[in-house]
């Protein structure tokens, strides 16, 4: 029996591993959590990358796929770990690398870190997140040693080759359709120009829990530039679209603002599949291409004059690192890790809602 209650993957995560180390007995040796991490690491599925430290050793690790992003930088006093590597600009550190999907790395006083493998070789299968290309990650980040702003400028630019559309003017839905928007408008030759103010002090509205406060949400994050809209044919680059709650209440906006056309042209593919691996992506009642299989139902509902989504062969190949691997099932349906029958994709996310014993049932399973 395992001891506390489980209230989310976390506490799955750190219930295992202290039963591990409570097997090694009391004489507390220096490797105890790398053998106790060894052990418990095969068991888990999904998708994570964990930092982990007591006072001997920082300790990284991201899971056989790489969903997530996690990368080393060197200080000149020691070594540093990020999900991101802007954030070892921020803190004066080099970049040297990204962790390999399925490397355990081991940061002590010994030297320089050192690479363990939790899992055995046919274990390892790359599929780093795609919403991390065109939407999760920041601008300024290199994924697959690809620089993210770059793969979002193509991502507009192929885009522009694949559904063009007679405009005056193009703009970004701030913040990660702007260099897709400055693709579009140098592939295109359309004028790009600013029709949005973002503020600064609003996060992202899609993950907001009700319809209502996701709609208020874009209102409170978006202001729009009438001058430059008023009159105007516009192409909105954005970066995908969800619940299409955002998309509605933008495209209310930019009519009321004078607007004469608006042509919105979608960065990803339509988002048919809910995500398992960690991402506020809901199940596929609440998705909107999954109640409207047709690009022209969704078009009405969002209220625009044209719309068009970027292929997933063309989104892959913005990304500079096409035959890298990516996961692809939030448009497809094609997890690379089975989905349990049965298994809520809220049991983790939300464990209030989760019928009662099922996290635990999970620890003693794993």
């Amino acid at each position: 029996m395992l001891p506390g209650t489980v209230n989310s993957d976390s506490d799955l995560v750190a219930e295992l591993l202290a039963a591990e180390l409570s097997l090694l007995g009391d004489d507390r040796k220096v490797d105890d959590v790398e053998r106790a991490l060894m052990a418990v690491l095969p068991r888990l599925e999904g998708a994570f990358s964990l930092v982990l430290a007591d006072e001997d050793q920082i300790i990284a690790v991201r899971d056989p796929h790489g969903f997530r992003p996690l990368c080393l930088g060197r200080l000149e006093s020691g070594w540093v770990v990020a999900s991101e590597s802007p954030a070892l600009d921020i803190v004066g550190a080099t970049f040297v690398r990204e962790l390999l999907p399925g490397e355990l790395l081991v940061i002590d006083g010994s030297g320089p870190p050192r690479t363990l493998r939790p899992w055995p070789d046919d274990a390892i299968d790359p599929h780093l997140c795609l919403f991390e290309f065109f939407y999760f990650a920041r601008p300024d980040s290199l994924l697959y040693e690809r620089s993210v702003h770059a793969a979002r400028v193509r991502m507009g630019e192929l885009l522009a080759e694949q559904a063009p559309a007679q405009a005056d003017m193009v703009m970004g839905v701030p913040e990660s359709g702007i260099a897709a928007a400055e693709g579009f408008a140098r592939a295109s030759g359309i004028p790009y120009g600013q029709g949005l103010v973002k503020n600064r002090y609003i996060g992202r509205s899609f993950i907001a829990p009700t319809p209502e406060l996701r709609r208020e949400a874009v209102r409170i994050k978006l202001n729009p530039l009438r001058d430059n809209i008023a009159g105007r044919k516009l192409v909105v680059v954005d970066d995908s679209i969800v619940r299409g709650t955002t998309q509605q209440q933008l495209t209310r906006m930019l009519r009321e603002s004078g607007a004469a056309e608006i042509h919105l042209r979608i960065t990803s593919p339509p988002v048919r599949w809910p995500c398992f691996y960690g991402i506020d992506i809901p199940d596929r009642s609440d998705l909107l291409a999954a109640q409207l299989e047709d690009i022209e139902g969704i078009r009405r509902y969002v209220g625009v004059d044209s719309l068009a989504y970027l292929s997933l062969d063309r989104l892959v190949a913005a990304t500079g690192a096409p035959g890298a691997g990516f996961c692809h099932a939030c448009f497809t349906g094609e997890y690379a890790v089975e989905v349990p029958v049965g298994l809520g994709k809220r049991v983790l996310e939300e464990p209030d809602r989760a019928p009662a014993g099922q996290l635990e049932r999970l620890v003693h399973e794993a």
